[in-house]
């Protein structure tokens, strides 16, 4: 360490940070205090304190209370990862002692094939890991990332995330093709084993996500590309459940979703791809860690092993039916 962390290190103390994290919060200096079940006065010093130790003021008073300079959020999105670690550290030794050999904590959206086989596959080579799975938008999970709340997430490389300043944060160490795929029930025997193009399915009546996700751009893209006006969808949805129950009990519906929903609802059965050209490739999809230079626990290395076999498993299969 450098002469001054060295010198963080050992003047600044863990209430320190939560001071940092508190005043981010919220915009008094009696808020905080309130928080953390401190006085003021006691507030007052410890911020005087830590404005010290890092050489720089952090935070503005005003007449309508303090907020956060650059340096102070800067400061406090480091001291939020670190006590996140900290709580982290304590979940781990007591399940530990409860017998758990390491516990992964990873983050994904609520439709995906390759997450829950990859889960299944390490815990076949860890059999004492547990495995803590958190769905939800890959904007927020990438933030609760790096908040040190997971330790991986596995997601889409979206415009909004290339386009933020997240990315110099994050080490992509899987990435994964990814296209827009058709299904159909496995009654509907109008389409089967047929090669189809876009144009061909212009009639056929669609379930599709809202007009400003990625999927229904791509969907709409592919149809004006081969010079025919995209189809309105008779249902718009977004739920997965919605989505494959209505396609299973009604065989004329198509629907366009990304190759992991794809892949889920094969899984379950009752559900056909099919083939459709040109094809329409989506951003990729990849398992993102931290970018903080530490060497990576053994639970993690395995389960981007595991991504990665499942994702070649998956690959070789797509490549077999594409020649059928």
């Amino acid at each position: 360490m450098d002469t001054k962390t060295d010198r963080l290190v050992r003047t600044l103390r863990l209430r320190h940070l939560e001071l940092l994290v508190a005043l981010c919060e919220t915009p008094t200096m009696r808020g905080a205090a309130a928080q953390l079940h401190l006085s003021q006065p006691a507030i007052s010093k410890m911020l005087g304190e830590l404005e010290g130790c890092f050489g720089a003021r952090l935070f503005e008073r005003s007449h309508q209370g303090i907020h956060a300079n650059a340096l102070g959020s800067s400061a406090a999105f480091r001291a939020r990862a670190v006590l996140h670690e900290l709580s982290r550290a304590t979940e781990d030794v007591d399940a530990m002692q409860s017998g758990v050999t390491a516990i992964l904590r990873v983050g994904a959206p609520s439709v995906t094939a390759t997450v829950p086989a990859a889960i299944v596959r390490l815990r076949e080579r860890l059999p004492g890991a547990a495995v803590q799975l958190r769905e939800g938008r890959v904007h927020e999970l990438i933030h609760r990332l790096l908040d040190g709340e997971l330790d991986c997430v596995f997601g889409a490389i979206t415009p909004e995330l290339i386009s933020s300043d997240l990315i110099p944060l994050l080490e992509p160490v899987v990435l994964l093709k990814d296209e827009l795929c058709v299904l159909a029930s496995t009654s509907n025997r109008s389409y089967a084993g047929r090669r189809l193009k876009w144009a061909d399915l212009q009639a056929a009546q669609w379930v599709l996500p809202p007009r400003e996700t990625l999927v229904r751009q791509a969907f709409m893209t592919a149809f004006l590309n081969s010079g025919v006006t995209p189809p309105v969808p008779v249902i718009e949805a977004m739920s997965s459940v919605t989505i494959g129950t209505v396609l299973r009990q009604d065989p004329a519906l198509l629907c366009a979703v990304r190759l992991e929903h794809a892949l889920d609802e094969i899984s379950r059965g009752g559900v056909q791809w099919l083939k459709v050209g040109p094809q329409v490739v989506l951003p990729s999809f990849g398992l993102f860690f931290r970018r903080d230079g530490l060497e990576r626990p053994e639970i993690l290395t395995e389960f981007a092993d595991a991504i990665r076999s499942v994702s070649a498993a998956a690959t070789s299969g797509n490549e077999r039916r594409a020649k059928r």
